[in-house]
């Protein structure tokens, strides 16, 4: 909080407790105590948005870019703002620049984002446009010059909205007196025409082709345990996995930032056994990591874990598998795996086991499948889904009793090794993780 006091001179002050805990005195000379008392509000909001790191309220922008520059500069020396810049002078491609330079901290990946809706507003506006020159009908103009470059609704979206981040801070700094991208807004497009299901026998089809060991077990770390891939799977370690009490810890650089968000531990799930334990009986002796250091180390270069061209592996070997590549390849083995968890366990415990929240599960990731209708349509007496521990223990016993089903196929969920003794058909020659188009460069992916 502020406060104001007049000194005996008649001139009046504002003082106010720095972010560093030291107490400052912000002078205003001669004023009528209307407009002092008006300027320690201001204060106050410059306070409260240097502590939060949130944008200025819309007045006290609106009345930072107005004042003279001598109060600007008073200001700047009470280290409430920047010192002020010569607006007609302060250019889009320097501007953007400098905001992107000053973001060291933040990941590489959210870097690459940003970067690339820096390149949409240089090519548009060109790096002389002035920042006081651009109007909302401009930004409105930049708009509809993405949705020419073809893009998605929801990349739309997103771009316009990191726009109003990097205007925001031409607002907080004085530079322009208001965001001319403050009203202009794209709907974004519905997350699930971009997703799709994977049942989980056409998962164990495209591991039966997959050509190693460590291949399989990324494929059902995707979609048996819901791991991010490349960053998850090539940050776990052997230390992660307790074989005893079947957890597995799992290390997350996506979202290590957020507080306590750095590590999850996940159950080690009965389809996810089998191919951890032939990793683990294939690994070199005193391996630190579950996968190969060979590919780790192209992974994850200094821009973050890119060019491990997983994707393109990936679709050739679905190719093969004679199945049709489904949409967001990764990112729909996670998705499918956080909608069947969803079917036998709380979503609140499923969010926390997969490492989002409840609200992005529900918009990005479960799906209604055939099976949910097939169950519905069955009645309210159709029994539920069991868990899938206890179900594998109940079709053993009956398999083991010489009943015809001892001859039908697990049930689905069940921990069961047979498409790891599948034997390799010859099919896809054993290259490991090299990709046959080196040239190709794929970024992390965004699941």
């Amino acid at each position: 909080m502020a406060s104001i006091s007049k000194e005996a001179s008649g001139t009046w002050r504002v003082q106010f407790t720095a972010t560093d805990g030291r107490r400052r005195t912000l002078r205003l000379g001669k004023c009528p105590k209307r407009d002092a008392e008006a300027i320690k509000r201001h204060v106050e909001a410059l306070q409260s948005a240097n502590i939060s790191g949130q944008p200025l309220p819309r007045d006290t922008a609106a009345w930072l870019a107005s004042v003279a520059d001598s109060l600007h500069e008073r200001l700047a020396r009470a280290g409430l703002v920047q010192p002020r810049e010569n607006a007609d002078d302060t250019t889009l491609g320097p501007f953007l620049e400098k905001w992107l330079e000053g973001r060291k901290e933040y990941k590489a990946g959210s870097r690459t984002v940003w970067g690339q809706v820096i390149r949409n507003l240089r090519e548009h506006f060109g790096d002389d446009r002035k920042l006081v020159a651009i109007s909302a009908k401009d930004a409105e103009g930049f708009r509809q010059y993405l949705i020419g470059s073809k893009l998605r609704d929801t990349t739309i979206a997103k771009r316009l909205s990191h726009c109003r981040t990097f205007f925001n801070a031409a607002v907080d700094a004085g530079t322009i007196a208001s965001n001319p991208f403050e009203k202009v807004r794209h709907r974004a497009g519905d997350p699930a025409e971009r997703r799709a299901y994977v049942p989980a026998e056409d998962v164990l089809r495209v591991i039966d082709h997959c050509p190693d060991t460590s291949w399989k077990l990324l494929v059902a770390l995707a979609r048996f345990g819901g791991l991010r891939v490349p960053s998850e799977p090539l940050s776990l370690k052997w230390q992660d996995v307790d074989w005893e009490r079947n957890r597995i810890v799992v290390t997350s650089p996506k979202t290590e930032h957020h507080p306590g968000r750095g590590k999850r531990t996940i159950p080690l799930f009965p389809r996810l056994r089998p191919y951890l334990e032939r990793a683990r009986d294939s690994a070199p002796k005193g391996a630190v990591y579950v996968f190969p250091e060979e590919l780790r180390k192209r992974a994850q270069g200094p821009d973050g874990w890119r060019n491990a061209n997983l994707r393109t592996r990936l679709r050739k070997i679905i190719a093969r598998a004679k199945l049709e590549p489904w949409p967001r390849l990764w990112h729909s083995l996670r998705a499918s795996c956080e909608s069947d968890l969803a079917r036998d366990f709380p979503i609140a415990t499923v969010a926390r086991w997969i490492g989002n929240s409840v609200t992005v599960a529900m918009r990005h990731y479960v799906d209604v499948t055939d099976a949910d209708f097939e169950r519905a349509a069955a009645g309210s007496d159709a029994p539920a889904t069991q868990n899938p521990t206890q179900h594998l223990h109940a079709w053993k016993r009956t398999a083991s009793s010489g009943s015809p089903e001892a001859h039908e196929k697990p049930p689905f969920g069940a921990g069961v090794s047979e498409p790891c003794v599948s034997v390799h058909n010859g099919s896809v020659e054993p290259m490991g993780f090299e990709p046959t188009t080196s040239a190709l460069r794929t970024l992390r992916s965004p699941n």
